[in-house]
């Protein structure tokens, strides 16, 4: 299991792409849609391997199903999600909880992919487990943004549950993520920009 990418949601592409780009003092870059969902992003490289998004639901839109990252209930712009990938997602379907959701085939261009994704859209406890991704032909968005020179330091997920959560969780060696017990579940993560250290 490794970091795949961290997402901002938010109800309105506009404002939230403004709203990390305020913050980062970088440009995000065109992300896609997701038209199963009736989402759509912006992008923006976290060096290789990784990066990070604003996804948001796209006006005009209506959706089949409910809408992923939570979005059926999009508001301001805030650190709501993150990803990880594993080299097989059903077997690590089969050892998640139950909310991890459900796999899912998805595309988009030349970009394959499956993902877990609860029935009714929701994140899983919280956004503090990670929706969890398998890349398919090796092809990874990160490979296409250019280097804007973020990076990510750490990624503090909190939970209730905090020392259940690192349990599950035991396949992501990756000493940027730890786990703090809190109230609620809450996801901070600190970078270094072009403007310094900046926490979302």
């Amino acid at each position: 299991m490794e970091l795949d990418h961290l997402a901002v949601t938010c109800a309105s592409l506009e404002e939230g792409a403004a709203w990390a780009e305020e913050r980062l003092g970088v440009s995000l870059d065109p992300g896609g849609r997701h038209d199963r969902f009736g989402t759509w992003n912006r992008l923006l490289s976290l060096g290789p391997g990784l990066y990070f998004e604003v996804i948001a639901p796209e006006p005009g839109t209506t959706p089949a199903v409910p809408r992923w990252f939570g979005l059926e209930e999009a508001g301001a712009p805030r650190l709501g999600n993150w990803i990880a990938r594993v080299p097989d997602l059903d077997a690590a379907l089969a050892a998640a909880p139950p909310e991890a959701g459900e796999a899912l085939a998805l595309a988009r261009g030349d970009l394959s992919w499956r993902v877990a994704v609860p029935p009714d859209g929701s994140l899983p406890w919280g956004g503090a487990f990670p929706t969890l991704i398998r890349w398919a032909s090796g092809l990874h968005p990160a490979e296409r943004l250019p280097d804007r020179g973020v990076r990510l330091l750490s990624l503090e997920v909190g939970h209730p549950r905090a020392p259940r959560l690192k349990a599950l969780l035991s396949g992501l060696d990756d000493p940027r993520v730890t786990f703090v017990t809190a109230d609620h579940p809450t996801l901070r993560a600190r970078f270094s920009t072009p403007k310094g250290e900046v926490e979302l």
